[in-house]
């Protein structure tokens, strides 16, 4: 009898829910997307409802047509964005929106925190490289000095899978792959940081329970069953950072294996089986989405740049794209494809939210440089999809440093849907770009994996990748004609970055 898993990925512009069979076959899919309140440059929230009911629109929509039972959904995964934060009270009811992952409002409380935990400690903590505003720590600490009062009401600080988990089942737990980023998790005892809690005012009593990746939790409340048209006896399992079970979901769960992933972040993951320390405090070390395995990481603001792109300045390829039924991405990736590589000197600095590491700069912006007459939208299209290649390749520039290899990489996300960007890749990373028969489901796929295997549809993570993943027969392969001319290119997109920082720094008082 066929087994099937429902999956979340709960990610930063939308949630995607999955439905796959025991052999991982998709049943069906639905993405539900949403804006981001983004009342201020620094300001970026979510109000937790639009969560919920995104999920619940998915459920009926994979569920829509009657194929499935719900008694036949043996459980359920989830794959999460990381540090995106949420104070709920005792009722379980958030005291205010989610500070998404993004938000950079707590530029001084990371300063604070800096200046009481030296980065050696921090690094050797937790495995981040620096303190900066996106980390729940520094999330958490704004709180208490900026909404004090809101603060006291907070019964659990969660982040965003510990409160599906918590809304799906009543328990309140979480797990090593999300907890790694918030800087109050020591990611070598696996045990809360207790002298950073006693610094923000909070006990471990205000915090989820610990578990490991892919646990099962608990079944659904009948209430919370009936509400989504699922059945109580659906067991859920933790899950994993989005990147991780991304990863996971083409195959990535040895290390060698780079993989790369273009959605709302742009995020590369590469696995190591022991914890690892930067000396040049430029790559962060991550707990995987497996016990006991790690991996270096890296994600800062990327597809969400060409959403920006599309959303400001695409209004006649979205229009286009609406009448014929089409993907206005399609649509600007073709226009981009008429433009020669190195979009004739234009460079852009994908940077509209802050940089993450190797940079880890949140001062950093956007730009571009190099516009003339000669360059039209198309040129830009192509520039701003060169820029997330060239961040690719400055990733692997600092996994190489630390003695990992990259000869391969795994691409998923929406940026694996295009031939033009895929080959882009490769050519500017200089490596072969491989990609999953479905690499946007990646994510989905590497959650149903992790509570599949904590509910015994497979007996070991090994096994269940398999009998799911199946790569597609073809790679991009690096263009040799091409290297010279996107090396230099790369040498000046770092550059510009470089020649900036001071600006970037400056920005602050504009």
């Amino acid at each position: 009898m066929t087994e099937y898993i429902l999956s979340f990925d709960l990610g930063t512009t939308a949630v995607k829910t999955a439905l796959f069979t025991d052999d991982g076959r998709l049943v069906a899919k639905s993405t539900q997307e949403y804006e981001l309140i983004v009342p201020s440059a620094l300001v970026v929230e979510q109000d937790v409802e639009v969560y919920w009911n995104a999920v619940k629109s998915g459920v009926q929509a994979v569920l829509g047509n009657g194929s499935v039972a719900p008694e036949d959904i043996r459980c359920i995964g989830i794959s999460a964005q990381g540090e995106t934060l949420i104070p709920v009270g005792k009722d379980g009811i958030p005291v205010r929106p989610a500070i998404v992952w993004m938000d950079n409002r707590a530029h001084e409380e990371a300063e604070i925190l800096a200046e009481a935990f030296p980065q050696s400690e921090l690094l050797r903590r937790t495995g981040q490289v620096s303190m900066c505003a996106t980390w729940p720590a520094a999330k958490i600490l704004w709180m208490k000095r900026n909404e004090p009062e809101l603060f006291e009401q907070v019964d659990k600080f969660l982040l965003i899978e510990d409160w599906l988990i918590h809304r799906l089942t009543g328990e309140c737990v979480s797990e090593g792959s999300l907890l790694c980023s918030t800087t109050y998790w020591n990611i070598r005892t696996k045990q809360w940081w207790n002298e950073m809690l006693a610094y923000l005012g909070i006990s471990a009593s205000r915090l989820p329970e610990i578990r490991e990746p892919g646990e099962a939790v608990g079944s659904i409340r009948e209430e919370i069953a009936h509400e989504l048209g699922l059945s109580p006896g659906t067991v859920v399992a933790t899950g994993g950072l989005d990147q991780a079970c991304g990863a996971i979901g083409v195959g990535c769960i040895h290390p060698g294996v780079v993989t790369e992933n273009i959605g709302a972040a742009l995020a590369m993951c590469a696995l190591v089986d022991k914890p690892f320390e930067d000396p040049e405090g430029k790559i962060p070390c991550f707990y995987f989405a497996l016990p006991d395995m790690y991996m270096a990481h890296s994600f800062t603001t990327g597809g969400i740049v060409f959403r920006w792109f599309r959303d400001k300045f695409c209004q006649e390829e979205l229009s286009v794209a609406e009448r014929a039924g089409a993907d206005a991405y399609d649509l600007m990736t073709g226009e981009a494809a008429n433009v020669p590589p190195g979009s004739e000197g234009l460079l852009v600095l994908p940077h509209l939210q802050g940089a993450g590491p190797p940079e880890s700069n949140t001062d950093a912006k956007g730009v571009f440089f190099g516009l003339t007459m000669r360059h039209t939208k198309a040129h830009m299209i192509r520039a701003i999809m060169e820029s997330l290649c060239f961040a690719i390749r400055r990733l692997i520039d600092a996994f190489e440093g630390l003695g990992i290899k990259v000869d391969e990489i795994r691409s998923l996300g929406g940026g694996a849907k295009s031939e033009l960007w895929l080959q882009m890749k490769a050519d500017i990373a200089e490596r072969p770009v491989i990609v999953s028969q479905d690499p946007q489901d990646a994510g989905c796929l590497g959650a149903a994996i992790l509570a599949g295997v904590a509910t015994g549809v497979w007996q070991t993570v090994d096994e269940a990748v398999d009998k799911t993943v199946r790569l597609a027969p073809a790679s991009a392969e690096p263009c040799v004609e091409l290297a010279g001319k996107y090396s230099r290119m790369y040498a000046a997109y770092t550059k510009l970055y470089e020649d900036l920082c001071g600006m970037f720094a400056a920005s602050r008082r504009f």
